[in-house]
């Protein structure tokens, strides 16, 4: 059969529109990023402040994603969109004023590089949780690694061209191109006609939202592979980042031109890597193109770094990068892909911010980590331990399975329950989301020779529970009568009880089925404390 297109996901205008935009916006961030580490060379040329720059631009991300994520679930998520994309060109704006005026040195860069990072950390969130929306489930994984190609193509052409406009017309020019790019995306933004789900139950306060998303992830083992696998991808991987500029202009004798050049060959290897991903899906699994990514990359790295000692100069360090970008966009978009199908619709923007808070708090502590191993040891010696290390991690967490999805299975019959309304006027006007907590209880009689296989199974249904939005669960025996046992699980209210089935996907109601087929009885009944 063969491999589909790598670009079939851009038959979907929105998607189109969205993806044009997000790459004229990608590449004035690589323009960006690319006079930032350069111009720091000159400023702090230590390796410690020259990694301090990706750290500045990671960090956000770590600090902000969870919340970012809770907003972007709760609030129309066009209207959040276009306010990250306000705090992005208002940032980008006052970073051209002051380096154009000559106030700008190396902590003031970092402090601009930290706020843009603030607003690409508010909006990663919510750009991942609406590529869902923009097509259709059977083109969702190639979107996401569509999505890794155009970040790519931007990563191929943007530090090239970043390297050039540093050298001919100053970084104060390649700053104020990036703030064009990203009223280009912002325009899009305002074309982008989307069509809001209609709510029923009024929208989840912001600390209520947050909690939730925890719980989600806590009690979700596939969303919880994805970020340890994530996290020992991004953690080693960062060292390239790190000390790129540094392996450049100090180990390879070379200048902007060169360093925009070296960038620009991984994003090619990332955009190659791309083209040929349709096929390796169809073949592996997603850990096992997760592992083969972590090893060649690590491999790539142990080649960059003994490039200058050798003697074998800049081709081997074209090359190695070349290599590190294929697999960083193979590794990247299958982790994502692996977060993104493990999260249903209503909580997909804070699982993602958890996702990305985690793999980009790897990447900056990475980052300067390699920067200050790299002052102590040398840049190839850093590059070098950090390849052995990535290598040797990666089949350690290998066991942590990334091919589970939870979102697309359907139960074997329907969720057996009772779901007592409330007929009573005065009932119905205390049942809202300030009434109290609701303490729900299901009772079950189980035979003896399946005792065994219902506990096993009810470690299931807990995790069920609390993705759904429980604050506690309890499984309880009763010691007179051992066949008999009591369910009960808290949600916050009523209203976040009426939230519970909406937020179960069918896998999930599967299990919950499952278990009332052991009870030779089941009995559901619901307590509400109005305290």
């Amino acid at each position: 059969m063969p491999a589909p297109s790598a670009f079939a996901p851009l038959r979907h205008p929105a998607f189109r529109l969205l993806w044009v935009a997000s790459l004229a916006s990608n590449i004035g961030l690589w323009i960006q990023n690319t006079a930032a580490g350069w111009l720091m060379t000159s400023l702090a040329p230590s390796p410690a402040m020259v990694s301090m720059v990706q750290a500045a631009s990671m960090l956000p991300v770590f600090l902000l994603a969870l919340p970012s994520g809770a907003l972007a679930d709760i609030m129309e998520r066009r209207s959040y969109l276009l306010l990250t994309q306000a705090w992005l060109f208002v940032s980008a704006t006052l970073l051209v004023v002051v380096e154009l005026s000559g106030g700008l040195g190396a902590w003031s860069l970092l402090a601009f590089t930290f706020l843009l990072g603030c607003g690409m950390a508010m909006s990663f969130p919510g750009w991942a949780a609406t590529t869902p929306e923009l097509v259709p489930r059977e083109d969702l994984v190639g979107a996401i690694a569509l999505n890794g190609i155009n970040f790519n193509i931007a990563r191929a052409l943007g530090p090239a061209a970043g390297g050039l406009i540093v050298a001919s017309f100053g970084v104060g020019v390649a700053f104020a191109i990036n703030a064009v790019c990203i009223a280009a995306l912002a325009v899009a933004l305002v074309f982008w006609k989307r069509e809001a789900p209609r709510a029923s139950l009024p929208p989840e306060s912001f600390l209520s939202a947050i909690a939730v998303g925890l719980r989600f992830v806590r009690n979700t083992p596939a969303v919880k592979a994805a970020i340890l696998r994530a996290m020992v991808f991004f953690l080693f991987g960062a060292a390239v980042w790190g000390l790129m500029p540094l392996l450049v202009r100090q180990e390879l004798q070379l200048g902007a031109e060169a360093f925009g050049l070296m960038l620009g060959c991984m994003g090619a290897g990332a955009v190659f890597s791309g083209f040929i991903m349709p096929r390796f899906r169809a073949r592996y699994g997603r850990g096992a193109i997760v592992l083969r990514a972590s090893l060649i990359s690590s491999g790539a790295m142990a080649v960059m770094g003994l490039a200058a000692p050798l003697g074998i100069g800049w081709p081997a360090v074209a090359v190695g990068i070349f290599l590190y970008g294929m697999c960083w966009l193979a590794g990247a978009s299958t982790l994502q892909a692996a977060a993104s199908l493990a999260a249903p619709g209503w909580v997909r923007a804070r699982a993602l911010g958890i996702y990305q808070m985690s793999f980009f708090g790897a990447m900056a502590a990475g980052s300067v980590f390699a920067g200050w191993l790299g002052s102590q040891i040398g840049v190839p010696g850093a590059l070098c331990l950090f390849a052995g290390l990535g290598a040797a991690s990666a089949l350690l967490v290998k066991r942590f399975g990334l091919d589970a999805d939870t979102t697309d299975s359907k139960p074997a019959e329907q969720l057996r329950h009772i779901r007592p309304e409330p007929a009573a006027a005065e009932l119905r006007e205390l049942l809202h989301g300030e009434s109290g907590r609701v303490l729900e209880s299901v009772r079950y009689t189980i035979e003896p020779e399946g005792r065994a296989a219902f506990l096993l199974h009810m470690e299931q249904v807990r995790g069920v529970r609390m993705r759904a939005g429980a604050k506690l669960w309890r499984l309880y025996e009763n010691v007179a009568h051992p066949e008999r046992f009591v369910e009960m699980w808290v949600t916050a209210s009523w209203t976040e009880h009426l939230r519970e089935e909406r937020r179960m996907t069918e896998t999930d109601k599967a299990i919950v089925a499952k278990a009332a087929q052991f009870a030779t009885g089941a009995e559901a009944s619901r307590y509400i404390n109005l305290m």
